[in-house]
Parts: C-alpha cells; sequence; structure tokens
C-alpha cells in the first residue's frame, strides 16, 4: 500500500494539490486507499488525471479503479 500511495502522489499537475490520505477496510482483510485532493478546476480536469495519469505507468501496476466519493465545486 506504500508504493501505491507513493506511486499515486508521484503524479504532478499546476493545480493539483494532494492531502491526506488513509486506508479504508472494504471487507475479508482487504482494504483501499483514499486520498483527499484539491484541484483548481480552471487548470485540472479530472477525467483527464483519472485516464491521462492514474491509468498509465507507474500507477497502473497498483491502481485497479477509481472513485470520487465527495465533490464539491468552489
Amino acid at each position: 500500500m506504500k508504493k501505491l500511495e507513493e506511486a499515486v502522489r508521484s503524479v504532478e499537475m499546476p493545480g493539483l494539490f494532494w492531502g491526506a490520505s488513509k486506508l479504508v477496510p472494504v471487507g475479508y482483510g482487504i482494504k483501499k486507499l483514499q486520498i483527499m485532493i484539491t484541484i483548481v478546476d480552471d487548470l485540472v480536469s479530472v477525467d483527464s488525471l483519472i485516464e491521462e495519469h492514474l491509468t498509465v505507468e507507474p500507477c497502473n501496476e497498483y491502481v485497479q479503479s477509481c472513485d470520487i466519493v465527495a465533490f464539491n465545486k468552489i
């Protein structure tokens, strides 16, 4: 899980700021990584972040799927 978090946090874009993270139990001893991010809407597209950065090397070795738990727009 440490390598997963390192791979995800290695994504750098203008307007993307990584926040706190935690491991959330899913069931049967399986955990998922939950990370808070702050984005500047004019600079970062959520779709491009997921499709162009989290599903390519080196992240795709660790990332199985991405879910948006909460989305607030200011």
